[in-house]
């Protein structure tokens, strides 16, 4: 039989734990109940770097992405990936270096309503094409590099130009014409070395340097330079000349230099 002390404390402390346990159960049910969120499965997808579709080409991206944007400069110089074609450029680039890339060809639309242009460098392309309009109508442009390119013959070229250089190409005589550079009235550098002329072009009297060096050019006359029937003419804007690597004997032609201040530099045989 249990003992009176203890049927005692029972007594008292059994009210004590049922309120306890209705108070604990008042609490469960007033918590709010809890969404279960379930989330799909991640997929991890597969290395793009072995699809060649999900590459994308240069001219995918946008050009001051592909190239270096500064104010009125872009550089795009070696881009990777490969370029082939002129990008489109800010409406305010006044300098456009484009070298070391696959541009192949120079639309005429290109450099469409680009007032602000005033260089152009494209040396080290694949260029083998241009557009008669591509550059002559470029009112501001005053400085065209060509240079290592695969050119057969000159596109017109703007008339307020300053610098001209297509050394390297493949420039023959027949792809020049007569007056490429005879009305460009602000013409002062010409470097059109290494190439297969056979003959000198029409140079107009503005020039101070013109290179010629390593050509088919095997003849001149004596107005190539200078006026044969004035023996009072100086040129005096012409600073140097270079026909070295031509097969042309300048001992044939005595007259031809009388109006420049120094004689063609470079190494003749």
């Amino acid at each position: 039989m249990m003992p009176l002390k203890t049927l005692i404390f029972m007594l008292l402390i059994s009210p004590w734990m049922l309120c306890s346990a209705a108070k604990n159960e008042y609490m469960e049910a007033r918590k709010p109940k809890k969404d279960i969120v379930t989330f799909p499965d991640y997929v991890v997808p597969e290395d793009s770097d072995t699809d060649p579709a999900a590459v994308p080409k240069a001219d995918e991206l946008p050009t001051c992405l592909l190239c270096v944007c500064l104010t009125g400069s872009v550089y795009c110089e070696e881009v990777s990936p490969e370029m082939s074609a002129v990008p489109p450029l800010p409406k305010e680039t006044a300098y456009l270096y484009a070298r070391f890339n696959q541009i192949t060809k120079i639309s005429s639309k290109d450099f469409a309503d680009m007032d602000t242009l005033k260089r152009i460098d494209l040396t080290g392309n694949l260029i083998s094409e241009i557009d008669d309009g591509a550059f002559s109508k470029l009112p501001n442009l005053e400085e065209l590099t060509l240079a290592e390119n695969r050119l057969t013959k000159i596109p017109m070229l703007p008339t307020q130009l300053i610098l001209f250089n297509a050394n390297f190409n493949r420039l023959k005589t027949r792809g020049v014409k007569a007056n490429a550079f005879k009305k460009l009235s602000r013409l002062a550098y010409l470097y059109l070395g290494d190439n297969e002329l056979e003959a000198i072009p029409q140079l107009p009297e503005t020039l101070h340097i013109v290179h010629l060096h390593n050509n088919n050019i095997t003849t001149m006359t004596d107005q190539t330079f200078c006026k044969g029937n004035s023996s009072h003419y100086i040129r005096s804007n012409m600073e140097e000349v270079r026909l070295d690597g031509n097969p042309l004997v300048l001992a044939k032609h005595p007259n031809s230099f009388i109006c420049l201040r120094a004689l063609p530099i470079g190494r003749y045989v």
